[in-house]
């Protein structure tokens, strides 16, 4: 019998840093071949595990090791060394190019090795062809899109043909139908190669788009469960644990069809459902849907005609016209590159339009200073720490204020107001480095309260985020939408947050606005999908799958239905 590719005995990893261990009595074994998922929530453990796997442990992050990991029947001697066996993917793909282009880049691992050059370039336009980047092997990979710079960093770790291909959070920054594009791309590379795949992410239903054998929940330094994909989606620890369920697996449940792993239902496209499966599905979409919120019609920020480009005669956003009313909740989606972060920048100040107007309130924005705009219009950027600049809470939430002269008695009230209101009254006096990440976040959208802003703009809200933070995040947003009236416009590849939170979705592509219109009637339209960029959910498939006349009623009743114990949960 082979020796598994992978095997931990009684392997455990505490941090110099750190008090407690991060991982705790791991014992696993992973086949040559085997295509593994490990997910769980932020903190799980599951990215430290593949740091223990591609050397970053305890090579560069020094720390106590215990036990024993065995990566092809050999302790793992250097990075340089388990570079050769165990190939790796980083989810920021910026982060991992050294070439000043794509083809340069793909070829680093072969000059390391002195590898002869025309062997060396055969070697780069094979792995290239094979993920698709052969056509850009001159440019840049700082210059590509998402998803071509995620094709360049394959290439990068293909070119070695190191049997074991570790893919860390590989979705992370992807739009949706570049997102399932590196999904079908990974499982292709899976097939080609015979190579053992790893792929630690926690957006769980969309990396089962392609076959898994085997997943790796992970929690709190342990692995809770090693499951076929049908078997943990009915096994219920995905809730346990923090980790969103797939969106059709609710939608059964809601439905009142009972599954169980004799169906496969690990991926949708597998899933086995009787006729009286498909009738309570159609059943259950036939109830009314979702009663739509009646806002005050009059805008309170109105776009007209609004064109912008970076370069003349390389337009980014074209004629874009769009109206806002005090107290929605909207989502702004699209394909990463529709210009969908350059109308926030717009928006706020931070560029200029080429052509068209801003009426705020009536009233022309057009001309209007970034400070001025800051007190109407909040913006949060994706990662908290590029907005955090002062080294405790309290003067990072009082800076705007301060730079507008007012009293420090004032601004004390004011600071200890919004802090509450965010939930981060206790950390008043706390250090900023001291928080978590989903707790810096909450600091920068106290910076944009703190002004009393009408309208937040927040770009991925939930980006990096496990399902309980996105969560949190979500709900408080919504507070401050329902309790406030504040207006709220989030910039996400994430449907299922529009689909949950929003009222509205704003759907750019190519620069321009190719749709307003609820998330349900958005994202069940493919002519709407393909253009933008973003793929229909599983909802939609459901439906098609149950045999529902209209394809969209399905999604309108489990938005109503998740909303609904979304809220029956947060009240009790």
């Amino acid at each position: 019998m082979n020796s598994p590719a992978i095997k931990f005995t009684k392997f455990g990893f505490r941090y110099r840093t750190q008090k407690n261990p991060t991982l705790y009595d791991i014992n696993l074994e992973i086949q040559s071949g085997e295509k593994i998922l490990i997910t769980g929530p932020s903190g799980s453990g599951k990215s430290t595990l593949g740091s223990c796997l591609n050397g970053l442990i305890p090579f560069n992050y020094p720390g106590e090791v215990t036990g024993e990991l065995l990566i092809g029947a050999r302790k793992p001697e250097s990075i340089f060394k388990l570079s050769e066996t165990v190939g790796t993917v980083l989810q920021d793909t910026d982060a991992q190019f050294v070439g000043l282009t794509s083809g340069e880049d793909i070829a680093f691992a072969l000059e390391n090795r002195n590898v002869a050059q025309e062997s060396m370039k055969q070697r780069v336009i094979e792995a290239a062809k094979m993920v698709g980047a052969e056509n850009y092997l001159t440019r840049s990979p700082f210059n590509l899109s998402g998803g071509q710079k995620q094709r360049v960093g394959m290439a990068g770790v293909m070119v070695g043909n190191a049997p074991v291909l570790l893919f860390d959070e590989p979705l992370a920054a992807l739009d949706p139908l570049t997102g399932k594009t590196a999904v079908a791309l990974i499982d292709d590379i899976s097939k080609q190669t015979g190579a053992t795949i790893i792929i630690i992410e926690h957006r769980f239903e969309d990396v089962l788009y392609r076959h898994i054998d085997r997943v790796i929940l992970m929690n709190d330094g342990r692995i809770i469960a090693v499951m076929p994909p049908g078997e943990m989606v009915c096994s219920g620890l995905l809730e346990e644990c923090g980790v969103r369920e797939p969106l059709y697996f609710t939608a059964l449940k809601y439905a009142g069809v009972k599954i169980t792993p004799d169906k496969c239902p690990g991926r949708l496209d597998t899933l086995i459902l009787e006729e009286s499966d498909k009738a309570r599905v159609r059943e259950y979409a036939s109830t009314p849907g979702l009663l739509q919120t009646t806002l005050d019609e009059t805008p309170l920020l109105e776009v007209k005609n609004l064109s912008f480009a970076y370069e003349k005669g390389q337009a980014v956003l074209s004629d874009v016209n769009i109206k806002l009313a005090q107290g929605e909740m909207t989502a702004i989606i699209g394909a990463n590159g529709a210009g969908k972060s350059s109308f926030a920048k717009i928006l706020v100040g931070f560029e200029k339009e080429s052509d068209g107007s801003i009426i705020y309130n009536g009233k022309d924005f057009t001309d209007k200073t970034i400070p001025e705009r800051a007190e109407k219009i909040g913006y949060i950027m994706q990662n908290p720490n590029q907005m955090l600049c002062k080294p405790m809470v309290y003067d990072e939430v009082a800076l705007g204020l301060r730079a507008r002269g007012v009293s420090e008695s004032n601004t004390r009230k004011r600071v200890e107001k919004t802090l509450e209101i965010c939930g981060l009254s206790r950390f008043l006096s706390w250090p900023v480095s001291a928080l978590s990440y989903g707790q810096k976040k909450r600091v920068t959208i106290a910076d944009a309260l703190i002004l009393e802003p009408e309208i937040l703009i927040m770009d991925e809200p939930t980006a990096g985020q496990d399902w309980r933070n996105y969560t949190r995040i979500l709900d408080f947003l919504k507070e401050l939408n329902t309790e406030r009236g504040i207006t709220v416009l989030m910039i996400t590849h994430d449907m299922h947050l529009c689909l949950e939170y929003a009222r509205r979705a704003l759907v750019f592509a190519g620069g321009r606005l190719l749709c307003d219109a609820p998330p349900a009637d958005a994202l069940s339209d493919p002519n709407i999908t393909i253009h933008a960029n973003l793929k229909e959910t599983s909802l939609f498939d459901l439906a098609q799958l149950a045999g529902c006349t209209d394809k969209t009623t399905l999604t309108r009743v489990f938005i109503r239905e998740k909303r609904r114990n979304h809220d029956s949960i947060r009240v009790h």
